[in-house]
């Protein structure tokens, strides 16, 4: 019995493939005309990335407006808070003519400027991102700190307290006024 020749075997299927490849060939029919898309469903979908786009887009807004009022509303009671008992010291030392009156009274300045510092600097971070009617009370605020402190600054034992008076209550109605529209 011969055995297979290898080269002849190699041949034959070699022959079988192109055989097998002119008839799968054969068999394909081209089809004729232009691709185009279909219209309705290509509008659908710019439609459909469009609005999920927006979607994103206003969620990012949002996410980045809610991080900016609770930042500042956060902070607002603590930092202000410092003024406030700051001020409130330098008015005992001056109803009760305490000797550290002057020292008093520097304290409550500073701590009043320092607060304005803070909470403008909360306020300018936050940027577009903080919704106007809490910018607009938060800035109140600082120029209400600042105009305290300024009258502060001028107190002596002599000095009518009418000014002082008038600007602590625009102080009180400034931070009264941001926690109110702060979220509770």
């Amino acid at each position: 019995m011969e055995g297979l020749d290898p080269r002849r075997f190699g041949l034959v299927c070699a022959a079988t493939a192109l055989v097998a490849g002119a008839a799968v060939a054969g068999c394909a029919q081209q089809v004729e005309g232009i691709a185009t898309p279909n219209a309705a469903e290509a509008t659908s979908y710019r439609e459909y990335a469009s609005s999920s786009s927006a979607a994103a887009t206003s969620s990012q807004i949002a996410a980045a407006r809610d991080k900016a009022i609770s930042d500042n509303c956060t902070l607002f009671p603590g930092t202000t808070g410092v003024g406030v008992s700051k001020y409130n010291e330098f008015v005992d030392a001056h109803d009760n003519d305490a000797p550290d009156y002057d020292a008093k009274r520097d304290g409550a300045v500073t701590a009043l400027e320092d607060a304005a510092k803070q909470v403008e600097g909360g306020v300018n971070t936050a940027g577009p991102q903080l919704p106007e009617e809490l910018r607009t009370k938060f800035v109140a605020y600082v120029d209400s700190a600042r105009a305290l402190a300024q009258a502060t600054r001028e107190m002596t034992y002599t000095s009518p307290v009418g000014p002082l008076n008038d600007a602590s209550k625009r102080v009180n109605d400034a931070r009264n006024a941001v926690r109110d529209a702060c979220p509770k």
